[in-house]
């Protein structure tokens, strides 16, 4: 009784060392489990920050975008504004440029216009015959210096002498005659003097016009 006791014992020990190293060998495993449990944990947390780093880039770069367009667009909306108020401005300026010439020429033209009884008064004088040789002289001088006075502010006669045709753009005819020995549309006499100033009539010739 006692031996088989004895040979009882042994077997206890080993399947005790045996259970110890069953037990190390599965607290190893589940280390080894939990430590690739938490590698993969690990992993798995990069990858998600990396996704939202990259979903975050992705969101910064399209805001950059779309607030590069919306910049663009506010600067083209801003150059045209400058372009159409720099169009506008040329046209005021040419405008007014050519509202100041008319303004101009018209001053000239009433001006003219208030000599020329003067100017008609003198000619009608030189056609006088006169024995006094100093008065005619000074009629022609005062002609002279009208005529000067004249020219410089830009005016000129109207041709239209006996001979020339007739323009209706330039000549007024207050009397018709017919005569074979002439032309149609021929100025037979002047009455009275015509005035351009540029290209502007300021007083027609009236004229005798043939046939």
């Amino acid at each position: 009784m006692n031996n088989d006791k004895c040979s009882a014992a042994p077997m206890d020990d080993a399947a005790q060392e045996k259970t110890e190293s069953t037990s190390a060998s599965e607290l190893e495993t589940t280390e080894c489990d939990a430590a690739k449990n938490e590698k993969a944990g690990k992993s798995e947390k990069a990858k998600k920050k990396k996704s939202k780093d990259d979903a975050d880039h992705s969101s910064v770069a399209e805001a950059m975008t779309k607030e590069a367009y919306n910049l663009a667009c506010e600067l083209k909306d801003e150059k045209d504004k400058y372009l159409r108020l720099a169009a506008e401005y040329d046209n005021y300026r040419k405008r007014s440029q050519k509202e100041r010439e008319n303004i101009y020429a018209d001053v000239r033209s009433d001006t003219v216009l208030k000599f020329l009884p003067v100017y008609d008064n003198l000619e009608r004088a030189l056609k006088q015959e006169s024995v006094d040789e100093a008065y005619r002289k000074g009629v022609e001088m005062t002609m002279n210096q009208l005529k000067d006075v004249m020219a410089k502010l830009g005016v000129t006669e109207i041709e239209a002498a006996s001979g020339a045709v007739f323009d209706p753009q330039l000549h007024d005819a207050v009397m018709h005659i017919e005569d074979s020995s002439l032309g149609e549309g021929v100025i037979v006499e002047e009455f009275q003097k015509g005035f351009k100033l540029g290209d502007k009539v300021i007083r027609f010739s009236v004229v005798k016009v043939a046939n």
